[in-house]
């Protein structure tokens, strides 16, 4: 956050469950409630640095336990957004090892979804599998979305994949992209990495490299995008 704030920033977006990492086993143990306290140092830092922030967690709404998104803002206040469509991994994602289980025997689907606002601008939230509904991308530019920002967690096999559907989802509806995920493995599970940002037009403004950690910067100037990579420490 510190890093992004450095680039002036306006909204910065983390992979699925960046909190916790994609340790579902672990998901109901190192749950958040909505107002958990654990948020204290995120809600001090958007404030102190004037930026919006897209982060994961397992989130408790009782009784649930949801895949949820934390949407801090400038002013303090925190609004969620629940993984609405939930996924799981073949089971032969990982030979030789283990697979997560499937996240429907672990959360039920979630309800939220808030839009997110920053600097004049409105974006909506997705949560990996939710963009394998055409119809989530459809919804969100009807509501005004114009820049969907999508907090993912995509194995290598996985990555052309959905990076063509988003490219898609830009093109179709005119929406920026932004593509954020893991740098490394989580849940015993490879990332492919490649956190980027697409053009409304569905171009490749930025991309990550498959591993370590970054942030993919992108910056609309009138007709015209402003796009950098920063390194990060993984610490």
């Amino acid at each position: 956050m510190r890093a992004a704030a450095d680039e002036n920033v306006g909204l910065l977006v983390f992979p699925e469950l960046s909190l916790t990492g994609y340790e579902l086993d672990l998901a109901a143990e190192l749950a958040f409630s909505e107002r958990d306290p654990r948020l204290a140092p995120l809600i001090d830092l958007a404030s102190s640095r004037q930026l919006a922030v897209v982060v994961g967690a397992p989130v408790r709404i009782a009784p649930r336990l949801c895949i949820g998104a934390f949407i801090v803002y400038p002013d303090r206040r925190v609004e969620l957004y629940t993984k609405h469509r939930l996924g799981a991994f073949p089971p032969d994602v990982n030979p030789g090892g283990t697979v997560p289980p499937a996240e429907a025997t672990v959360f039920p689907p979630g309800d939220r979804n808030p839009l997110v606002e920053w600097d004049g601008h409105t974006g909506a939230v997705a949560v990996c599998a939710d963009i394998g509904r055409p119809a989530h991308a459809k919804a969100a530019a009807e509501r005004g979305a114009r820049t969907y920002a999508a907090s993912m967690f995509v194995i290598p096999s996985d990555l052309d994949a959905e990076t063509a559907r988003l490219r898609a989802y830009a093109v179709e509806h005119g929406m920026a992209i932004v593509f954020a995920n893991y740098g490394g493995p989580s849940g015993g599970l490879p990332s492919a990495g490649r956190s980027a940002i697409l053009s409304q037009e569905g171009e490749t403004l930025t991309q990550l490299d498959a591993a370590g950690s970054g942030i993919a910067i992108a910056v609309e100037e009138g007709s015209r995008w402003r796009a950098k990579n920063v390194a990060v420490d993984g610490a």
